[in-house]
C-alpha cells in the first residue's frame, strides 16, 4: 500500500546528498519487508495470477538464512499461453489512442515513484545494493517509462505529413507497434531494465511479456503490481518467471514480435543471430550485452578525482554493472601516485550488509558469483595484488572485498573478459594514444572515461574511442551513471544489438515500425 510521503528525487549524481527523510522512509520499509518474508509470489498471464508446475525460492545474499520470497517457476507452455494472451490483447491495445495509452503509461510510473522506497527495500535486500543505489534504481525506472512517454508526446505519436504530389493526394509517414513485446531482464538494475523497456513498448502499443531475472524476481513482482494498479487492461502486460528454461522458451516463441534482452555478450548473440529462425523474418531485438570499461588518466589528471571516479565505478554494486570500471590505463609518470590514492580509498570501502546507511559495497549476488570472484583471484597471481583478493567473512553472505591489481600480462584474459565483480586492473602506458588503442581492443564498447585538464586530450578521446557512453573527468563515476535524460546509455560494437541508446532521441522508435499512407481523394 503506498503511504502518504514527500517524494524525494534521487539520481545517481546526487547520491552523495540525499534528504534526510530517505534515510527514514527507507529504513521504515526495510523493517516491514523482514516482518514479511517468505510470502509465495504467482505469475500473472492475461490479468490472472497464475501459479507454475513448480517453484523456486530467493534468498537474500545479504545472509542466506534469510528467505525473501517463493515463486511460481514458469513451464514453456505457460509463456506460450502468455505470449497468446499478449497476442489476443493487441489489437485492442495498438487501436487505443496514444493520450490515452501514454496517460495510463505515466500513471504506471507514478506509482513507481509512489512506492520508492518499499520497492527499493526488496531491490537492496535481493540484489545487495546498498540504499541509495537501490533507491536510484526504482526511480531510474520511472523516469525511463516518463521519459518515452515524453518522446511519444513531443512527436504527436510519430504520425508526420509528407509532401505531396498535388491537391488531391495526402501523403503521410506513421510508426507503428510491432505486436508482442518481450523483455528479458537482468538481475543488477531489477527495476529500472524491467519497467524501463516494459513502459517504452507498452506506450509505443505493443502488449509485453516479462520474464524478469530469477534474482530479481521479487522485484519485478512489485512493478509488475504498478501496472496492474495502473488500470493498464488484462492482458496487455504479463509475467513469467523463473531461470534460463523460460527466456529460452520466450524467445523461442513465434509470435513474439520483437524483443528487448539486457544480459551477458554471449547469451545476447545467441539470441541476435537466432531470433528471426522461428518466425522466418527479420524481428527486432534491443539488445544491452555488457562492457569493458576502461578509464584512462594522463599525465595531466586530477588524480584524487581520478581515483575517486574509479574507485566509485569499480566497486558500485560489487563490480556487477555492465558499466563498471575494471581496466584503468594511467601514465606511467603518475602511476605510482595514482595507484596510492586508489588503493587507499579501496581499503577504505565499507563492505556490510547494504540497507545500513554506512555501507557502500554489500554482497555479490550468488554462491555462483562468489565462487567465480575467487576463481578471478586466483588467475591475479599473474599480477600483483594491492589490495583485496579475498572473500570476507560478513553475517551467512557473499561478501567479498574490493580488489586492485597491477602488473598483469597483456594476453592476460581478465583484461578483456567480464568479471561483474569488484576487480579493477591497472596498466602503465606512454601516453594518451597508447591508452587508447588498449582501451578499443576489446569486442565490447559500452563506456569508458578519461581525466585529463589538457583540452586537447580530451578531445581526442571524444574523437577515438569506441564506446557509446563517454565521460570526461566525472568524480563521481569514471564509467558509470547514466540517467534517463541527462546521459544516453547504449553501447558499440558488441555491447549492442542495435547502436541506439535508451534515456535519449533514438529509443522509443525502435519499439515501431514504420508505414507509409497515400491517399488519393
Amino acid at each position: 500500500m503506498s503511504k502518504e510521503r514527500k517524494h524525494i528525487k534521487v539520481t545517481y549524481s546526487t547520491l552523495g546528498s540525499p534528504d534526510p527523510l530517505l534515510h527514514e522512509y527507507f529504513e521504515e520499509d526495510v523493517a516491514e519487508l523482514k516482518r514479511n518474508l517468505g510470502q509465495r509470489y504467482q505469475m500473472l498471464i492475461n490479468g490472472e495470477r497464475v501459479d507454475g508446475d513448480g517453484s523456486f525460492e530467493n534468498c537474500s545474499p545479504i545472509n542466506t538464512d534469510w528467505l525473501l520470497a517463493s515463486f511460481a517457476q514458469a513451464s514453456a507452455e505457460q509463456v506460450n499461453q502468455a505470449v497468446a494472451a499478449a497476442k489476443a490483447a493487441f489489437p485492442a491495445w495498438r487501436d487505443t489512442p496514444w493520450q490515452e495509452r501514454t496517460e495510463l503509461v505515466n500513471r504506471f510510473a507514478d506509482l513507481i515513484s509512489e512506492r520508492l522506497f518499499e520497492i527499493a527495500a526488496v531491490v537492496s535486500m535481493e540484489i545487495g545494493k546498498n540504499r541509495l543505489e537501490a533507491i536510484g534504481d526504482v526511480e531510474e525506472a520511472a523516469d525511463l517509462i516518463r521519459y518515452c512517454v515524453d518522446a511519444m508526446k513531443d512527436n504527436q505519436g510519430f504520425d508526420r505529413q509528407l509532401l505531396s504530389e498535388s491537391d488531391q493526394h495526402f501523403n503521410r509517414s506513421v510508426l507503428k507497434p510491432y505486436g508482442v513485446w518481450g523483455v528479458i531482464g537482468p538481475f543488477n538494475f531489477p527495476a529500472a531494465l524491467t519497467g524501463g523497456p516494459t513502459g517504452a513498448a507498452l506506450i509505443a502499443g505493443n502488449t509485453v511479456v516479462l520474464k524478469p531475472a530469477a534474482e530479481g524476481s521479487l522485484t519485478a513482482c512489485m512493478i509488475a503490481q504498478c501496472v496492474v494498479d495502473a488500470g493498464i487492461p488484462a492482458g496487455v502486460f504479463n509475467m513469467v518467471l523463473g531461470g534460463d528454461e523460460p527466456g529460452i522458451a520466450l524467445a523461442a516463441n513465434a509470435d513474439l514480435a520483437g524483443l528487448t534482452f539486457t544480459g551477458s555478450y554471449d547469451v545476447g548473440m545467441s539470441i541476435i543471430r537466432n531470433f528471426s529462425t522461428a518466425a522466418g523474418y527479420f524481428r527486432p531485438v534491443i539488445a544491452e550485452m555488457g562492457g569493458k570499461n576502461p578509464a584512462i588518466v594522463t599525465a595531466n589528471a586530477d588524480l584524487d578525482k581520478a581515483a575517486l571516479g574509479v574507485m566509485r565505478s569499480a566497486f558500485g554494486l560489487t563490480g556487477q554493472k555492465c558499466s563498471a570500471c575494471s581496466r584503468v590505463y594511467v601514465d606511467a609518470s603518475v602511476k605510482d601516485e595514482f595507484l596510492s590514492r586508489l588503493v587507499d580509498l579501496a581499503a577504505d570501502v565499507a563492505v556490510g550488509d547494504p540497507t545500513d546507511a554506512d555501507t557502500y559495497m554489500g554482497p555479490i549476488i550468488s554462491e555462483a558469483a562468489y565462487n567465480a570472484y575467487q576463481g578471478y583471484v586466483s588467475e591475479l597471481s599473474d599480477g600483483n595484488i594491492l589490495t583485496g583478493g579475498e572473500t570476507l567473512p560478513i553475517e551467512n553472505g557473499y561478501f567479498v572485498a574490493p580488489t586492485v591489481v597491477v602488473d598483469l600480462p597483456d594476453e592476460h584474459r581478465l583484461w578483456r573478459h567480464e568479471m561483474f565483480a569488484p576487480i579493477v586492473a591497472v596498466r602503465g602506458v606512454d601516453g594518451v594514444d597508447e591508452a587508447m588503442r588498449l582501451a578499443n581492443d576489446v569486442a565490447l564498447g559500452l563506456t569508458a572515461g578519461i581525466y585529463t585538464e589538457d583540452e586537447g586530450e580530451a578531445d581526442r578521446f571524444l574523437d577515438n574511442m569506441e564506446a557509446g557512453v563517454l565521460y570526461v573527468n566525472r568524480a563521481t563515476g569514471a564509467t558509470t551513471g547514466a540517467w534517463p535524460g541527462y546521459q544516453s546509455f547504449g553501447g558499440w560494437k558488441g555491447s549492442t544489438g542495435s547502436n541506439k541508446a535508451s534515456g535519449s532521441y533514438y529509443y522509443l522508435q525502435q519499439y515501431m515500425r514504420e508505414q507509409s499512407h497515400t491517399i488519393v481523394g
